[in-house]
């Protein structure tokens, strides 16, 4: 248990998601002890509902695999269907729609297991507040009612999870801890499928199953962002890769000129980081690859646009950054990864701690060499070059 992952989450996250955990484990604890047994109708529409969401999600799993897409993520399905709970089924069968989101967990390996039932308990906990401020034993389904119910599953979700990684990483943008517009939309069209499916089984189970098309039509719809994020992000360390990275710095390069605004362009190098590949191993050049993107992330300004732009080589834009700013905010970088300590395993499989890691960078400034991306990284490369040539972990200005 010592070695669960879990562990390694900041304090005040770790007690805030064990909390979340619990609660959602005693409400549903509570549900099955205090509801009744559900009569054969409602068994009948749980059926429905659980077989049409099956049905989709693991026909379209099979096509996903056949086609060789990545690994998929079905929450706007799984919204789907238990808004439709919420709707049609007494409390204790809604906990049973709750086994989807669980056994795809299970079934998909997923390696932050941790995270994904942090999402399932606040995604429970929605789900039952929701309920019970329509009516715990005879839900309201009049219109009015409906969208207030759609509102509050929505904003009370997205609130737990947002509150939980906002802890775990407090530097993280407010898209990556909410998502973008794209997810909102998504997230509007799943509770409207589930509210109109949750009303059509209410009256005939059967015609629950018309809402299959519609509800395969959204889960093939939801990768779309998912795809999307894994096209312009590096695997390795999440920053924008380097195509994604020039298409966001030449944009607001073109906004800067409009407005005369001070920017720069910063590109590093870490030190002789061959030696960590040759002496402990690529895994762990891989993990200070990671650990190094995570401190830049951290450490350079709200705004600043940060990108990987190869090997060992990564390169931030500085919007509104005056030459002063712009060495500051350098200097603040190259301590910090003087500074890094980074666990990780030696290719003897014994536990290692990479220390002694240092970066060279180079800073490039719109007010000398104007808002033309190439100009201000070739500038930038030279800087760079400088750097390393009197003698690595030093910043040198353009």
């Amino acid at each position: 248990m010592r070695d669960w992952p879990v562990w390694t989450l900041r304090r005040p996250a770790l007690c805030y998601w064990l909390f979340i955990d619990f609660a959602a484990l005693a409400t549903v604890t509570y549900v099955i002890v205090s509801t009744d047994t559900p009569s054969p109708s409602e068994i009948g529409r749980f059926a429905a509902i659980a077989g049409t969401a099956g049905a989709v999600i693991i026909g379209s799993s099979i096509y996903s695999h056949r086609l060789g897409e990545t690994e998929r993520n079905p929450w706007a399905a799984h919204l789907c269907y238990l808004t439709a709970g919420i709707l049609a089924l007494p409390p204790n069968l809604m906990v049973l729609l709750l086994f989807g989101p669980a056994l795809h967990c299970l079934l998909a390996q997923r390696p932050e297991t941790y995270r994904w039932l942090y999402t399932l308990s606040a995604t429970t906990l929605a789900v039952f507040a929701t309920r019970y401020l329509l009516g715990w034993v005879d839900p309201r389904a009049h219109l009015l009612m409906m969208v207030f119910g759609a509102t509050v599953l929505l904003t009370l979700r997205a609130a737990l999870i947002a509150y939980g990684l906002k802890l775990r990483n407090p530097s993280a943008t407010f898209e990556e801890n909410v998502g973008e517009p794209i997810d909102v939309i998504l997230g509007v069209v799943a509770v409207s499928i589930g509210g109109l499916m949750g009303c059509v089984a209410e009256n005939n189970a059967v015609h629950a199953l018309i809402a299959g098309p519609a509800l395969a039509l959204l889960e093939r719809a939801a990768q779309l962002p998912q795809w999307r994020r894994s096209a312009q992000r590096d695997a390795k360390t999440g920053l924008a890769n380097a195509v994604h990275w020039d298409s966001r710095a030449r944009y607001e390069l073109t906004k800067g000129a409009d407005r005369t605004r001070p920017m720069a362009v910063m590109l590093l190098d870490l030190d002789h980081f061959k030696r960590v590949n040759d002496e402990v191993g690529h895994l762990a050049g891989d993990a200070a690859l990671a650990a190094v993107s995570l401190l830049l992330r951290g450490t350079v300004r709200g705004g600043d646009l940060v990108g990987r732009f190869g090997g060992e080589e990564f390169v931030v834009l500085l919007p509104d950054a005056t030459p002063e700013q712009a060495e500051s905010v350098a200097e603040r970088v190259r301590q910090a990864v003087a500074d890094l300590r980074v666990p990780t395993m030696a290719t003897d499989g014994k536990p290692h701690e990479l220390s002694g890691l240092t970066v060279s960078i180079g800073v490039a400034t719109t007010t000398r060499f104007g808002y033309e991306l190439p100009d201000l990284l070739v500038a930038a490369d030279a800087a760079l070059l400088a750097a390393k040539a009197y003698g690595r972990n030093l910043v040198s200005m353009a």
